[in-house]
């Protein structure tokens, strides 16, 4: 027979099955003799009352056997069989080429960006020396944005696809276990790279193929049905094109749009990076004054609604760093990340407003491109700004919320430097009044948020993008052409990666089902 319970246990007793096992026993009324073994399927924090406990539900088994799951994708030989083209490397592109393959069809990808190790080199000349390569950095290149901005898995896409089996396909290409039962898993950016290079030798050694630095610049038609992209002088012809190419792919909104291709304007948002010393989270979240050894660096989420536009913390990195996440000289954005051990002394998260279309009316002569020209403005206000190349303009969190310059600034992970500015008077009004009446607000959910040694950053302007590539909603494909399949972050249809990965493998599913 076997049991689900759920058990509330120490912080120290969570991961002990000994001890689990003795409590799950006092709970059925058995002696532990009788239990043969317990499972842990999953584990929360619950930081409500002032004793920190974690929620761990688990299996008992009593009189069998446990029995292990073991993940085998059936993955086949796809050498000889029917195209597809991926524009991305992303999780959507990624997932999406490990389906394709599953259900007998050649990925083919074709990523902008560098390979993830020649990427980790333009990365560390961003952050040291300010350079921008436009097709390499933290949001181009093989992985995408998710491969060196951070690793959170967390999900509330359940409705759209198996939140299971982009976890599975993770731990096969070497993600830890850990993460198929954490309530919030997480992967880290120190890990994430080998696992991407693992799923692109899957991609490789069952047919498919893999050209980076091959940044898509143009469609070709047979009538009204793709036949396939072009890539300066070369052609890949397929029966299916992916576009899996991320939010900040401006170009191939307006490649498409230069196509008569149909776009839709979309809500989006944007605001600043906020950053704390993780001890002060760790003693709001945990009431205490020293994390213990058995909890991971505590996170928040935030939201309130202000002036009827929701503010909101996006892309909470406990343990974690700032890093510069500009995709074209003359801009900043920043963005956050964690490593597995999420061990950094930093806490940090993107603090945005919600922006609708009627916000944009200054911007109307850009037509559907008015909310990209919008956070297009931003990044560059954010450069003007700073303090050349990618130092970025930074104020005391207190000061941004009184309105008074800083005339110094605390210690921060963000590596290219920090500039003292007045965030507070030269950010768009709509925006800075309701980060700073957001900011008071979140003080009153977390005493002790406003704290002296907090920082804000700008600008955090890449949460989604402004424009939504449209799709047929059951057949996935876009409503003017029938073999072009928008997928993914930059198509307007996830919000990070398992959510990406999910809508990849509906695309291709789709594409299958669209063939048979």
């Amino acid at each position: 027979m076997i049991h689900e319970i759920s058990l509330s246990v120490k912080p120290e007793e969570a991961s002990q099955l000994l001890i689990l096992k003795r409590k799950a026993a006092e709970l059925l009324r058995l002696t532990e003799a009788e239990i043969n073994e317990v499972q842990i399927v999953r584990k929360s924090i619950d930081a409500r009352q002032k004793q920190v406990k974690i929620n761990v539900y688990i299996k008992v088994f009593v009189g069998e056997k446990a029995q292990t799951k073991t993940i085998e994708p059936q993955f086949k030989s796809v050498m000889d069989r029917p195209a597809v083209i991926v524009v991305g490397s992303g999780p959507a592109g990624l997932f999406a080429a490990l389906r394709l393959i599953e259900l007998g069809f050649k990925p083919i990808v074709l990523e902008r960006g560098k390979e993830v190790k020649e990427r980790k080199r333009d990365l560390a000349l961003l952050n040291r020396e300010s350079v921008v390569d436009p097709d390499s950095n933290y949001s181009f290149g093989e992985g995408g944005a998710g491969a060196f901005s951070d690793g959170k898995l967390y999900t509330r896409s359940t409705k759209r696809g198996d939140v299971n089996s982009v976890l599975n396909l993770l731990i096969y290409h070497g993600a830890d276990s850990e993460i198929g039962i954490e309530a919030h898993p997480h992967i880290g950016t120190n890990k994430l790279p080998k696992i991407i290079q693992n799923i692109r030798n899957t991609i490789l050694e069952f047919g498919g193929e893999v050209h980076f630095s091959h940044r898509v610049d143009g469609l070709i038609w047979n009538g009204k049905q793709l036949a396939g992209v072009q890539v300066g002088e070369k052609k890949f012809m397929g029966i299916a094109v992916i576009l899996a190419t991320g939010h900040s792919a401006r170009d191939i909104y307006h490649l498409l749009h230069q196509q008569g291709i149909t776009l839709e304007a979309k809500e989006f948002a944007m605001g600043l990076r906020v950053e704390h010393p993780q001890t002060v989270i760790d003693q709001i979240q945990y009431h205490c004054e020293l994390r213990s050894e058995y909890l991971p660096a505590a996170a928040y989420s935030l939201v309130s609604q202000v002036q009827d536009r929701g503010v909101y913390s996006f892309c909470m990195c406990p343990g974690g760093f700032i890093v510069p996440a500009a995709t074209a000289p003359n801009e900043i954005v920043v963005n956050g990340m964690s490593p597995s051990m999420r061990n950094s002394r930093f806490a940090n998260s993107g603090m945005v407003v919600q922006i609708k279309q009627e916000d944009l009316k200054n911007y109307a002569k850009e037509g559907i491109f008015a909310g990209l020209k919008y956070q297009q403005t931003l990044e560059q206000m954010a450069f003007e700004h700073g303090g050349g190349g990618q130092i970025a303009p930074a104020q005391r969190l207190t000061d941004f919320v009184k309105g008074q310059k800083s005339e110094s600034l605390p210690a921060t992970s963000y590596h290219p430097g920090v500039h003292s500015s007045t965030l507070h008077q030269w950010l768009p009004e709509f925006i800075g009044t309701r980060l700073r009446k957001g900011f008071s607000v979140f003080e009153q959910k977390m005493r002790g948020y406003l704290h002296p040694e907090a920082i804000v950053l700008g600008v955090e302007s890449r949460t989604s993008s402004p424009l939504r590539i449209p799709r047929d909603k059951t057949k996935l494909h876009h409503p003017q052409v029938a073999n072009l399949y928008p997928s993914g972050e930059g198509a307007g249809y996830a919000g990070g990666i398992v959510s990406a990965a999910i809508d990849g493998q509906r695309v291709a599913e789709a594409i299958a089902a669209q063939q048979s």
